[in-house]
């Protein structure tokens, strides 16, 4: 398994209408072969910012299965115009879990 990490920083004022998007695009992630879970998390110091953890059964489960996807154009037109800067993502594989 590997993590998605993915720290997203939504443009001011526009949180609740990202959660809104976020509900949609929720089911076209999760319907992707290799996908196992996620969380997303709002920042308690910074309300704009968001955690978006995945969970993959392998790195290329997300990054040539999903972003390769028919499904993932959907899930950029939901998205990404929410983002400002456009962030980053980087991918963990996990050593300690309780």
């Amino acid at each position: 398994m590997i993590v998605e990490h993915a720290l997203l920083q939504v443009t001011p004022a526009r949180g609740e209408e990202f959660l809104a998007a976020f509900a949609e695009a929720k089911s076209i992630i999760s319907a992707m072969p290799g996908f196992s879970g996620l969380r997303l998390s709002r920042g308690i110091e910074s309300p704009d910012t968001y955690l978006l953890l995945v969970e993959w059964a392998t790195l290329a489960d997300h990054t040539e299965g999903f972003r390769g996807s028919p499904e993932y154009a959907r899930w950029r037109e939901l998205l990404h115009h929410f983002y400002d800067p456009f962030p980053e993502v980087t991918h963990f594989d996990p050593v300690v879990a309780v």
